[in-house]
């Protein structure tokens, strides 16, 4: 068991429980139980509040796994899960709440969400799921993937990027997945309904992913029914960015955003809009997917990037973090009484075989390579002083992650 946990003094299913008693007892409940006497017929009405929380004592640092919502509605495999992180240094979950597809993929109680049609429920029951993490200790991220969106470009063509060549049919990328234009507005609050419906079970942070335009498939044929093409690419991404912040952070909601690993060491957009500098303002967490195989040919001078997951990662992170150090001083000069808040970087690694096998010894290289980065002296001094460190998450869509790579837990 970690020493993270919650604990539950008393846990009682969902709904009203009626306990008869003979004599008068006094009880001490902790997690928001409401007691009703009725000392005439000498019964008690206990209603317990089952809602999940937020973690009250959250990892500083964490060190998650993405799992996809079949995992996360697999109870056994969830336990497996659990049982890793008991075991292991895991300590934090990545959850697809809004995948690739685009279906949200739980139930939000939104009426305004129900009407575009693009619920797909497989977490059947997500309150237990999230008071089950959490009482083991668990960090919770709920992951939204936004502007890829098959399901709502189908339900709202009108929002949808399209075709120059095929009379305004939904343009598609290369998997032949469709998307909605970044400079919608609806699409914007499509997304912040359903982040505000998410914080209903109590997750202790959102991910949004795909927050760009598209980058593969024949580009030249999209057009948009809201971008204009004048404006810069990241200047949409940055409102957007400023939208999600200014409507959820003042809620207490933590917010990472995921980003190309090439924002690390490119200045420009890469014609989608991301800029690393853009997104530091406006979320807490970062997330460069900083996968070594994701890096073209000739990358530092590798013929193959995969075989260097070490040097790659920590060119990269290094370069971001001067970036970011920059950008902070910047602000600072401008103004040195603001109070400044700047995100802090958290980079996705390969857990999976692409340009090269990642095995343990791979993924412990990349581990090494954020330490070594972020945190240049862990090795005397640990991870508590380390202010640009905040941990790492794993990839691996088919959820099977490799133990060895991992630390155990003390």
């Amino acid at each position: 068991m970690k020493k993270t946990k919650e604990k539950n003094i008393l846990k009682i299913g969902g709904g009203i429980i009626i306990i008869s008693l003979g004599i008068f007892l006094s009880f001490h409940f902790i997690n928001s139980a409401e007691f009703h006497f009725d000392i005439t017929n000498h019964s008690q009405t206990v209603i317990v509040d089952d809602t999940p929380k937020k973690l009250t004592n959250p990892p500083k640092n964490i060190k998650a796994i993405y799992l996809t919502a079949n995992t996360a509605s697999d109870e056994k495999r969830m336990d497996e899960i659990i049982d890793l992180a008991n075991k292991k240094e895991i300590n934090a979950v990545v959850i697809d709440l809004k995948d690739y597809s685009g279906h949200i993929l739980f139930d939000t109680k939104s009426e305004y969400l129900k009407k575009f049609e693009t619920e797909d429920i497989l977490i059947k029951d997500l309150k237990t799921l999230i008071n089950k993490l959490h009482k083991n200790g668990i960090y919770v991220i709920a992951r939204i993937t936004v502007f890829q969106d098959p399901v709502l470009a189908e339900k709202r063509p009108d929002l949808a990027v399209k075709s120059k060549k095929a009379n305004g049919a939904i343009w598609k990328d290369n998997k032949g997945l469709a998307w909605i234009d970044p400079a919608a507005p609806e699409a914007w609050n499509y997304i912040l309904v359903i982040s505000k419906s998410v914080m209903q079970y109590g997750f202790d942070e959102i991910n949004f992913d795909y927050v760009r335009f598209p980058s593969d498939g024949l580009l030249s044929d999209m057009s948009f029914p809201y971008y204009d093409g004048v404006k810069e690419k990241r200047e949409v991404l940055k409102e957007f960015f400023k939208y999600l912040s200014d409507n959820l952070r003042p809620l207490g909601i933590k917010i990472s955003a995921d980003v190309f690993g090439l924002t690390t060491v490119f200045n420009h957009d890469m014609n989608i809009g991301q800029v690393l500098e853009d997104t530091l303002l406006y979320f807490d967490y970062v997330c460069p997917m900083v996968y070594p195989s994701h890096y073209a040919s000739g990358f530092l001078g590798y013929k193959n990037p995969a075989n260097y997951p070490y040097e790659v990662i920590k060119y990269s992170l290094d370069t971001a973090q001067i970036r970011i150090n920059k950008f902070k001083e910047e602000k600072l000069a401008e103004n040195p009484y603001q109070n400044l808040r700047i995100a802090v970087l958290r980079p996705w690694l390969q857990n999976f075989d692409l340009g090269a096998v990642y095995d343990a010894s791979m993924i412990i290289k990349q581990k090494e390579a954020v330490y070594d980065s972020l945190c240049p002296n862990w090795k005397i001094e640990g991870f508590d002083n380390c202010s640009n460190y905040n941990g790492w998450f794993l990839w691996d869509p088919k959820n099977i992650y490799t133990p060895s790579a991992l630390e155990d837990e003390f």
